[in-house]
């Protein structure tokens, strides 16, 4: 079975009529299970669930410090190049907009690894616009060459892969791939991604098991929330980690909640999502993978990222910037604003004053 029909077991769901059938002594009892179903995931998702977000905050973090103590994993992502072929009307590396292209030399990615190794980070995640053209397999692996130089952990968020060459980054020394699905709805992906590569909603979502059977040691999934209704996308997310999670049993499968920020081009939300829904979707994802890492970037708030240190977060992006070259020079236009503009001392102070251990480096296969 593909993970494509594993969501379908679920794609004429009503979801209203499901969450209307909820009673506050179905989320009660859920929160105290020791193993949820997916519908015990979805019931944790629902407007009656909202009631009880003190008992599943407790709940979250018992099962985070059970699973991870009090860590935190930091990293900090390094954009390689921002050319793009495709045209998702809620991006600013969109093919169409009228921004500056740049692409890393290899002195660049140097400079760009001195700044941030510089702060002690170990873990980085690289990132590209998606053109094949541009961003090769064959540089990046040129890029992996060189800041393995500086990093003991690497992981890419690229464009869609087929599996020789996600085996070809393996060999070369990524060891996790950050895969977006964006949207799960398939009339809405539609809608949002015209032309390009990326409108192939398939090969999309089958690019992180690809990731998986290629040997990649973590693969992290999401759906770009504000695009479409955040329970069905938060849902069906949880639903593609646990597929993953059962079929791949040595692979550290993990999300992410990121929020549409301001970006070039200005598409607005089509959905708006609250730091509330923020953190019911947190919770009730600890709740239903409680071994599963969840990352919270700097879309977020530095007011946000400090009040759920405590609700199952597991890693965090720290001295971020969404520029080509913004760690080492002046910035050209970024991906999209980042809110929490706190360095990497700041985020682990902030972490020391709530007691937990920032983490610089848990991995090393070279």
């Amino acid at each position: 079975m593909s993970v494509y029909e594993e969501l379908s077991n679920y794609r004429d769901l009503n979801f209203d009529k499901f969450f209307d059938q909820i009673t506050d002594a179905d989320i009660q009892r859920i929160i105290g299970k020791q193993r949820l179903t997916v519908l015990d995931y979805l019931a944790l998702l629902s407007p009656r669930a909202e009631k009880h977000l003190e008992a599943m905050a407790q709940q979250a973090h018992r099962l985070t410090v059970q699973h991870f103590g009090h860590t935190m994993l930091l990293y900090t992502p390094l954009y390689l190049a921002n050319y793009c072929v495709n045209q998702c009307v809620y991006c600013g590396f969109h093919a169409h907009n009228d921004i500056e292209r740049k692409k890393l030399s290899q002195e660049q990615v140097i400079a760009e690894a001195e700044a941030i190794a510089a702060t002690g980070l170990k873990h980085i995640l690289i990132l590209t616009g998606e053109s094949r053209y541009h961003s090769s397999v064959a540089y990046i692996k040129e890029c992996v060459q060189t800041l393995k130089n500086y990093f003991t952990s690497i992981s890419i968020e690229v464009y869609p892969l087929n599996t020789d060459e996600y085996k070809e980054l393996v060999e070369a020394g990524v060891d996790g791939v950050t895969m977006y699905q964006e949207v799960y709805d398939e009339e809405i992906y539609a809608e949002l991604h015209p032309a390009g590569p990326k409108r192939d909603y398939r090969y999309r979502l089958d690019a992180p098991e690809r990731a998986c059977q290629a040997g990649m040691r973590t693969v992290n999934i999401g759906a770009l929330l504000g695009l479409s209704d955040w329970r069905s996308e938060a849902f069906f997310t949880g639903v593609h980690a646990d597929y993953l999670q059962n079929k791949y049993l040595d692979v550290e499968v993990s999300i992410s909640p990121p929020r549409m920020r301001p970006h070039v081009g200005g598409f607005p939300p089509k959905v708006i999502v609250t730091d509330k829904n923020i953190v019911q979707y947190v919770l009730a994802f600890r709740l239903f993978m409680p071994r599963s890492g969840i990352t919270l970037s700097t879309r977020e708030s530095a007011k946000m990222r400090d009040n759920m240190v405590r609700l199952g977060i597991t890693k965090m992006s720290a001295g971020s910037c969404t520029a080509v070259g913004g760690h080492a020079e002046k910035a050209s236009v970024g991906q999209f604003e980042i809110s929490d503009e706190r360095d990497v001392a700041d985020i682990a102070a902030m972490l020391y004053s709530q007691n937990y251990q920032p983490v610089y480096k848990d991995w090393q296969i070279w």
